[in-house]
């Protein structure tokens, strides 16, 4: 085991080494100006998103496709993930994070677009879509969709199941001694209740538990960040300063150079908001739009949510417990929030542990539905109920087996999704920039795309 683990992390560190960040930054970038900043639209895509479109397609409402989406990206990342950012990075890290995020808004968006455009309906009218359909219908490399495909299919039970039911599970028993069989098992009925509804089950939960759990949340770091707010201005500063210089061992934080910033901020900003992963458009092509462009406005203000607010609200309140409590420095990960919580004393505990099973358990149902549609993909329709028991069972094994292994493969097939998408986005830059001109830079966003959507026989 102990071998398989030193080849898998040594696959990881490859995968996810400056050639992958570089070129996921640099799509961001590409992105950001081929599309003329498309970031300054972002309030009226958050206003698309509440905003009810009748004249169109579709299995669940706009904002059903946005939650289903931040159910995934926002999980124990945003919490955990900005912790260990911070503490092998430095405060900088931050910064670089929050950066990611703001430029991984216009490749968001060009994915949304590309998974509606090339969306296809079922003989009973469900709509699938996603990398692996643009890949084959617009970039015609359907080999290179199947790939994609297998690759969600199996980050699916790492990422967003094993790992997500362990963190719950231990949570639960480290701060209220409650037995991970006994959660393991809840944990497992509920989400089994929710997935054999299918889309509409899944995003109907998802609508209720994302602005709760988001909004929870948030109020928590606020309530920290009050308690903090001396060291709020100096933590500012701090990440600032770490951003783009030496940062000195001092006031709790270890030295590290601007590329350890970088490297740490960038991957955790990428690990959130999965900007460029290829998994939110699966939920984006089952929306209710009138046309390409109005539900890639709704998809990338996804990212404005996570990382944007939320990461950014986790990173102060990190930042400026530390530079209250310097003892909080030498420790790192799950560790560092945790006690950054703690300092609220008995309240802090509760509403982190509200946070992260929340957290945790959405990013359940949300990777649910992208391994369901990448299965179907590859399968068919048929065998759906065999995938679903299979998800279920192995959150209920992911609930009491922790293992290092399963996250460095979660996060080595996270890259592998992320390539062919890529690839996919750059094929079809031209489609994107032909649609935004159609609708968002024609000032015609509630325009009706007349193009009959495709039906797949299978």
């Amino acid at each position: 085991m102990k071998m398989l683990q030193d080849v898998v992390s040594n696959i990881n560190k490859v995968v996810w080494g400056v050639p992958m960040l570089v070129l996921l930054v640099g799509t961001h970038l590409f992105f950001t100006f081929r599309l003329k900043f498309i970031q300054r639209h972002i309030f009226k895509a958050i206003k698309l998103s509440v905003t009810k479109d009748s004249h169109s397609e579709g299995d669940i409402s706009q904002f059903g496709a946005l939650a289903t989406a931040l159910a995934a990206t926002i999980g124990t990342g945003n919490i955990v993930g900005v912790a260990t950012a911070v503490a092998l990075g430095g405060p900088g890290a931050v910064l670089w994070c929050w950066l990611t995020g703001l430029f991984g808004i216009a490749t968001k968006y060009s994915e949304g677009l590309l998974a509606v455009k090339y969306r296809v309906k079922t003989s009973d009218g469900t709509m699938l879509g996603g990398p692996m359909y643009a890949l084959e219908r617009g970039a015609k490399m359907k080999w290179l969709g199947v790939l994609f495909a297998i690759f969600t299919t199996i980050a699916c039970f790492g990422i967003g199941n094993m790992t997500q039911a362990n963190s719950i599970t231990s949570m639960l028993k480290t701060s209220f001694n409650v037995n991970p069989y006994i959660s393991g098992a809840v944990i497992t009925v509920a989400a089994a209740i929710v997935l054999i509804g299918g889309v509409k089950s899944i995003a109907k939960v998802c609508e209720s538990l994302v602005p709760f759990m988001a909004l929870f949340y948030v109020l928590g770091c606020i309530v920290v960040l009050f308690i903090n707010i001396r060291y709020i201005p100096q933590a500012i500063v701090t990440i600032f300063s770490g951003a783009f210089t030496v940062q000195a061992a001092a006031g709790g934080f270890a030295g590290s150079l601007i590329m350890r910033a970088m490297r740490y901020g960038i991957a955790r900003g990428l690990f959130s908001n999965e900007s460029g992963m290829g998994s939110a458009p699966i939920a984006a092509a089952a929306a209710t739009t009138s046309n390409p462009v109005r539900q890639a406005l709704v998809s990338m203000s996804g990212v404005f949510w996570d990382t944007i607010i939320v990461c950014a609200l986790t990173g102060l309140v990190l930042v400026s417990s530390i530079l209250r409590y310097p003892e909080l420095g030498s420790l790192s990960g799950g560790d560092l929030t945790a006690m950054s919580f703690e300092k609220m004393h008995i309240w802090g505990r509760y509403i982190l542990a509200v946070g992260l099973v929340t957290f945790a358990f959405s990013t359940i149902l949300g990777w649910a539905y992208y391994g369901e549609r990448a299965f179907e993909y590859l399968f068919g329709k048929k065998p759906m109920i065999l995938f679903r028991i299979v998800y279920s069972v192995v959150i209920f094994v992911g609930s009491v087996s922790a293992n290092q292994l399963v996250w460095d493969v979660a996060d080595t097939f996270n890259a592998f999704m992320a390539i062919p998408n890529l690839i996919c986005l750059l094929l079809l830059n031209g489609v994107i920039v032909s649609e935004t001109k159609k609708y968002l830079w024609s000032d015609n966003v509630e325009g009706v795309d007349d193009t009959p959507i495709p039906q797949l026989e299978k």
